[in-house]
């Protein structure tokens, strides 16, 4: 063990999974980041990384503060989707296990995690990974993560890690600030300091779209959260979960991590912020725009411009949420009534976008839809097209979640459809950052309507075009419906509110 230049195992694991959703693949993760070794140092002290920006703020912090070596084990991450296949979580958790094994003793352990992971065979693969670690490292090693605050939190999670920092962000602009934070929390922990990590759970599982941290309810939890960080109280996460999970860990969270030891102190905190949570519950419902008066909307906006320009947000089908990405209900209602000036995107859908590069620029077809998907909203749909503008998909995100971020969308096309200019990509993501589609030369300024598959990030990238009262969120069907009661679930705790107005909740006695 080394005081002076100390041995930190840098890894990660980070997938939100909807249990609606077909099942993520290795592809899935090679598609997005999966790499080990030295390529994870290289990528984490690169101005544009193409991992979570939270490695380059721990990287940059721990750089700064002092000697330290870095002892890179493997990150895997991927775009949202279903339970992780077993083959590959068993190979991942198999392998993060012999490589910490082979490289003891070690000072200290960086994760870079989401928390709302599920696979085939578990429902709690974030606990087995954190387990692992544990396990290999002692009880003395400390371990410090970082989680989206979309987790959906268990108590083996929370009792073998030395410091939780989740989010506070949402859309998530400061996941770099919480890899910086994670990194001094790390500091002080190599310093000598003792902690206690403390949780206590909510029967509140609220549809994404009432999460949002610049306003409501979420906000004012989590607000409050940081009032009390200082003194004793290292950090607190409010963590809200991730409904599709429909996991036995599913409920809104209060976690607390307290220095010295102090532990009353961590559980006194959050049982604090989970009964005011209680308090304001009926305050997490949120309503949709129709999708027929999404769509007038839309044409009216597109022919008078005394009106100012919107975002409809079509969050059913949110890549970013495990949605494919692909369904045509409002794409289909926007073109059948006639909308005008339009930007619709991302829309997934490889075929196509093959499709498309093998005509080239400046080529009319009729572009087939979701001729290669079988889920039940993927529905095929036919129209006649123009191809704009082709390119490699390959971008730098410029701001919010993926500012600074090396992304790729695959071989992408700019279709027009006729009023509506149509993004089409190969790599399922959701939209959320303006690169998205100005690397196609949109002037998204000069759109009227713009139409985002995406549930809420999009508004930490586009909101220097549009006002907050510029965004619509609209209601189709989708596997990201945040209409609740439109899911068959099989294990959510029951009963939990807003699903079942009926809940009731008792604080525990103990923490």
């Amino acid at each position: 063990m080394s005081t002076e230049n100390p041995r930190i195992a840098v890894l990660g694991f980070a997938i939100e999974c909807n249990r609606f959703s077909p099942v993520a693949t290795a592809q899935d993760f090679e598609d997005d980041v999966d790499i080990r070794g030295n390529r994870i140092v290289v990528e984490s002290r690169s101005a544009a990384s193409i991992t979570l920006p939270d490695l380059p703020g721990f990287f940059s912090v721990m750089d700064a503060t002092g000697p330290w070596a870095p002892v890179p084990i493997r990150v895997s991450q991927a775009q949202p989707g279903g339970p992780v296949e077993r083959a590959f979580f068993k190979g991942f958790l198999a392998e993060i296990a012999a490589g910490l094994k082979s490289v003891l003793p070690l000072d200290g352990v960086f994760v870079s995690c989401h928390g709302a992971a599920l696979a085939e065979g578990t429902d709690d693969p974030d606990g087995d990974l954190f387990e692992t670690i544990r396990g290999i490292v002692g009880p003395d090693v400390p371990v410090v993560a970082v989680f989206d605050l979309h987790a959906n939190v268990s108590r083996r999670m929370t009792d073998n890690v030395s410091v939780f920092v989740g989010y506070l962000q949402n859309p998530h602009n400061d996941i770099r600030e919480r890899g910086e934070e994670a990194a001094r929390h790390l500091r002080e922990c190599l310093a000598g300091a003792r902690t206690a990590v403390t949780m206590v759970k909510v029967p509140i599982v609220s549809a994404p779209i009432a999460l949002l941290t610049a306003q409501g309810p979420y906000a004012d939890l989590i607000n409050y959260g940081q009032t009390k960080v200082g003194g004793d109280i290292v950090n607190v996460s409010v963590m809200a979960g991730f409904a599709y999970s429909d996991s036995p860990k599913n409920g809104l969270t209060a976690v607390v991590t307290a220095r010295n030891g102090k532990r009353e102190a961590a559980a006194a905190l959050s049982l604090d912020i989970a009964e005011r949570a209680w308090a304001m519950r009926e305050r997490f419902r949120k309503e949709m725009m129709k999708l027929d008066d999404a769509v007038q909307f839309a044409v009216t906006v597109g022919r008078d411009k005394r009106h100012k320009p919107i975002i409809l947000a079509d969050v059913a089908d949110n890549p970013g949420g495990g949605a494919r990405g692909n369904t045509t209900y409002l794409l289909q209602a926007l073109k059948k009534a006639g909308a005008e000036g339009v930007v619709f995107g991302v829309f997934n859908d490889a075929a196509l976008a093959a499709e498309a590069h093998r005509l080239g620029e400046g080529a009319t077809f009729t572009a087939h839809f979701n001729t290669q998907e079988t889920h039940e909203f993927s529905k095929p749909w036919s129209c006649e097209a123009k191809v704009l503008k082709l390119t490699d998909g390959t971008y730098i995100g410029r701001r919010g979640v993926l500012k600074g971020v090396s992304a790729d969308m695959g071989p992408s096309a700019l279709l027009d459809l006729g009023g509506i200019k149509l993004v089409v990509i190969t790599i399922r993501c959701q939209c959320m950052d303006p690169q998205q589609l100005e690397t196609f030369g949109i002037d998204i300024a000069e759109a009227r309507t713009v139409v985002v598959k995406s549930r809420g990030h999009f508004r930490g990238g586009f909101d220097e075009f549009f006002a907050h009262e510029q965004i619509y969120e609209v209601d189709c069907p989708g596997l990201t419906s945040p209409v609740l009661a439109n899911f068959t679930w099989s294990k959510l705790p029951r009963p939990v509110y807003p699903l079942d107005d009926h809940t009731t909740w008792t604080p525990p006695t103990t923490v």
